[in-house]
């Protein structure tokens, strides 16, 4: 399977099923979205931003169709503006490359510093999907395991 065996590892570990999926490299939903034929998931898009400080970061999870208002999420956070986080901080803080952005990256965060916004029009959904840290792959999981996998990484979190 591609991706980190870490992963799989700690999904079995905590009981998480999930159906595993190849694909060629996906960079963007639209590509993504020649793949999802079939299955019945919540496709998530992931966008990895800092605050203008650059001193916090905030992994934010959408259904694949909403539309982010960055405006509105800097006037939750009151951190001033937001900003896309370089390849270079992707890298630091989930050991991600552009392009295979997940919450399964979180794994790789032992400080916990990244908090994450998490769309609540997913909670329509019995079950989610995501790259597995990489582009070439989709895990599906049910709902109810992306809070226990965010349980055991202890990164905050909250619905928007």
């Amino acid at each position: 399977m591609r991706g980190p065996a870490e992963l799989y590892a700690l999904l079995n570990d905590l009981k998480i099923s999930f159906e595993y999926i190849e694909h060629p490299p996906v960079h963007t939903v639209e590509e993504a979205m020649k793949y999802w034929t079939g299955i019945e998931s919540g496709h998530c898009k992931n966008i990895f931003l800092r605050n203008h400080k650059g001193d916090r970061h905030y992994l934010v999870i959408l259904y694949y169709s909403s539309q982010l208002k960055i405006h509105d999420l800097e006037k939750q956070l009151q951190q001033g503006k937001l900003t896309f986080a370089s390849d270079r901080r992707l890298m630091q803080y989930l050991g991600l490359t552009p392009g295979s952005v997940s919450p399964f990256g979180l794994i790789n965060d032992h400080s916990h510093h990244v908090h994450l916004f998490i769309d609540k029009t997913l909670l329509d959904h019995e079950k989610l999907s995501f790259h597995p840290n990489t582009n070439t792959a989709s895990l599906i999981i049910p709902r109810e395991g992306l809070f226990k996998f965010l349980a055991h990484t202890g990164n905050t979190y909250e619905l928007f």
